[in-house]
């Protein structure tokens, strides 16, 4: 990942809403949620919930799918991973003692093991 991606998709997530939407896609998995219940889930109007997560879709960390006349939003786990990679590379230089808590949930494991 470049530097501008990441910059990109921090920026993103970089605002209360957009992060509360992201990580309840996160936790929804990968069938994800329809663009209603993300709103009444945020407590956000629907005209702010498309702004926001319009701005989700750009950096590449949410991805949209029609089904008849709903539109379900889901989490990119490859978009986060790459970003999660791009934040961690060559952490502790390349020790990885430093990760505890992200070596306990191992969260590309985890999504590798559902998805099989």
């Amino acid at each position: 990942m470049e530097t501008a991606q990441a910059v990109e998709k921090l920026a993103a997530l970089a605002q209360e809403t957009r992060l509360r939407i992201f990580r309840l896609l996160v936790e929804a998995g990968p069938d994800g949620m329809n663009a209603g219940a993300i709103a009444e889930a945020v407590g956000v109007p629907a005209a702010t919930l498309s702004f926001h997560v319009a701005q989700l879709v750009r950096a590449g960390l949410v991805s949209a799918r029609q089904e008849s006349r709903f539109i379900f939003y889901s989490a990119s786990y490859a978009s986060m991973d790459d970003l999660i990679a791009y934040l961690t590379d060559n952490c502790c230089q390349g020790g990885g003692q430093c990760l505890p808590k992200t070596a306990a949930v191992a969260t590309t494991a985890k999504r590798r093991r559902k998805a099989a």
